[in-house]
C-alpha cells in the first residue's frame, strides 16, 4: 500500500501528502483511495470527533496521478467552511511541474478558456465558451532538455495545469493525455521506459485559513520520488527554506 504522510491533525482538519497514483476519494475500483485510508487511520487511532465517527469531508481534489499536499475536514462544519474558501479562491495552491519544451518567458501568467469533454475526460483551450483559467508560473531550473517550474493556481479547472502548459508549448513530462509525443521523444532519446517515472506534477504547497480559529495554515513539501523529486533536481534543496507553519 502506498505511504500516506500526515503533516498536521487536530479536531477539525487533517493535512496529508497524497501519494501519486492514489485517488483522492472513492472511485469504481478496488484500490485504496485516500478518503478510505484516512477513515481507517482515524478509526484505528480512535480519534472520532464530535459523534461523527471517522468522518472525512472532501473539500478539494488532486488528479489520481498527481501527488502532494491535501486537506480534509473531520467535521461537517469544517467541511463547509473549507469548501467555501476553495470556491472563493481564498486558498493558495502551488505545484512543481516538470516540463518539456520551453515557456514563452521564465516567469509569467497564462490565461485561457477551458472546456471539458465528459465523454473523453479531457479539457481543451477554446476561443469562446468554457470557463476562465488562470495560473502563474516561474521557471526554477533547466536540465537535460526539461525545465522545472513553480506553478500557482488561481482557478481550479479540470486538468488545468496540464492543458494550459501543453497549449503554451511546454507540456507536463509524463502526461500521456496532453503531452505524449514530447514525453516519448525525451524518453526515447535517453532510453528511458515510458511510464517508469510517472507524471511530472506535484502539489507542493497549500495555504488556507483554519476553519475554526481563522489562523492561516501553511504547508510546503517536496516529492520523495518521481520526475520532480530532489534527486532529479538537486537545486531544490533551497526551495524548502520556508518550513511548514501550522497555525501561523
Amino acid at each position: 500500500m502506498a505511504e500516506v504522510k500526515i503533516l498536521y491533525e487536530d479536531a477539525q482538519i487533517i493535512v496529508c501528502v497524497k501519494p501519486a497514483g492514489m485517488a483522492s476519494q472513492a472511485e469504481r475500483s478496488s484500490a485504496m483511495d485516500l478518503v478510505s485510508w484516512l477513515k481507517n487511520y482515524i478509526g484505528g487511532q480512535k480519534r472520532a470527533v464530535g459523534g461523527q465517527k471517522n468522518y472525512i469531508g472532501v473539500v478539494h481534489r488532486l488528479d489520481k496521478p498527481v501527488g502532494g499536499v491535501m486537506v480534509y475536514a473531520k467535521t461537517p462544519k469544517a467541511a463547509s467552511e473549507l469548501s467555501r474558501q476553495f470556491s472563493a479562491h481564498d486558498t493558495e495552491k502551488t505545484y512543481l511541474a516538470v516540463l518539456t519544451g520551453r515557456l514563452p518567458e521564465t516567469s509569467g501568467v497564462l490565461e485561457n478558456r477551458l472546456e471539458r469533454d465528459g465523454r473523453t475526460n479531457t479539457s481543451s483551450v477554446v476561443d469562446t465558451g468554457g470557463k476562465q483559467a488562470r495560473l502563474e508560473y516561474r521557471v526554477l531550473a533547466e536540465r537535460d532538455g526539461r525545465s522545472l517550474a513553480e506553478v500557482r493556481l488561481y482557478t481550479g479547472r479540470h486538468h488545468q495545469i496540464r492543458v494550459q502548459m501543453a497549449h503554451a508549448g511546454a507540456g507536463i513530462y509524463g502526461d500521456m493525455k496532453y503531452n505524449r509525443e514530447a514525453t516519448e521523444k525525451w524518453n526515447r532519446e535517453r532510453k528511458t521506459p515510458t511510464g517508469s517515472k510517472g507524471l511530472g506534477l506535484f502539489s507542493c504547497g497549500l495555504i488556507f485559513s483554519h476553519p475554526a480559529t481563522g489562523k492561516r495554515m501553511k504547508f510546503k513539501v517536496l516529492p520523495g520520488k518521481g520526475p520532480a523529486a530532489i534527486d532529479e533536481w538537486p537545486g531544490l534543496s533551497y526551495y524548502m527554506n520556508d518550513e511548514n507553519e501550522p497555525g501561523r
